[in-house]
């Protein structure tokens, strides 16, 4: 059981938003992670090069929609990216 820890390929999702000009973007859903109270996506670009990820807020909008939000503070995306290194440190190389 070397790989229990892996995500199997066939896990991944993507998921396609909406940016504020109207873009259709895919990205590729990496993991949901709560802190403070509040969940937050953690998703990565599948168009571009960059191995950059995004967070984003989960603002619930009703039982099935909800909304997400650009994390404008530092300090809580920094919260949220250790909170992600921590729980994949033995699956995923980081580059800071």
């Amino acid at each position: 059981m070397e790989n229990e820890n892996m995500v199997p390929e066939e896990e991944s999702s993507i998921l396609t938003l909406t940016d504020e000009n109207g873009v259709d973007v895919d990205f590729e859903y990496l993991d949901c992670l709560e802190y403070q109270g509040t969940e937050y996506l953690v998703l990565m670009p599948v168009e571009e090069e960059s191995t950059q990820i995004v967070i984003l807020e989960v603002e619930p909008v009703d039982e099935e929609n909800e909304n997400y939000l650009a994390v404008e503070d530092e300090e809580i995306l920094d919260a949220v990216y250790g909170l992600f290194k921590e729980k994949y440190k033995d699956v995923l190389t980081f580059e800071d």
